[in-house]
């Protein structure tokens, strides 16, 4: 699992379909159950492998961190954590 200092594009929100109006939106810090997002990844791995184009959402509670959703070759819209 990486660690969210090691991602070179954080990423703060991905929107999941191919219409963003429709679409399903997760972002950092939103509520997942009793856990919140704490990381969105894209997974470079199964792009070099596979060619599959895949994002993890990781949650995070009091415990733990954990992988919650993978999103693989959906027409995604990504939003990068810009801090001017």
């Amino acid at each position: 699992m990486p660690k969210l200092n090691q991602v070179a594009n954080i990423i703060r929100k991905i929107v999941v379909g191919p219409n963003p109006k429709d679409a399903m939106a997760y972002f950092i810090g939103m509520r997942a159950g009793d856990s919140r997002i704490s990381m969105i990844v894209e997974d470079e791995r199964s792009m070099y492998k596979y060619n599959v184009r895949r994002y993890e959402v990781y949650v995070e509670d009091e415990d733990s961190t954990m992988l919650w959703k993978t999103i693989e070759n959906q027409p995604v819209l990504i939003e990068y954590d810009c801090k001017f």
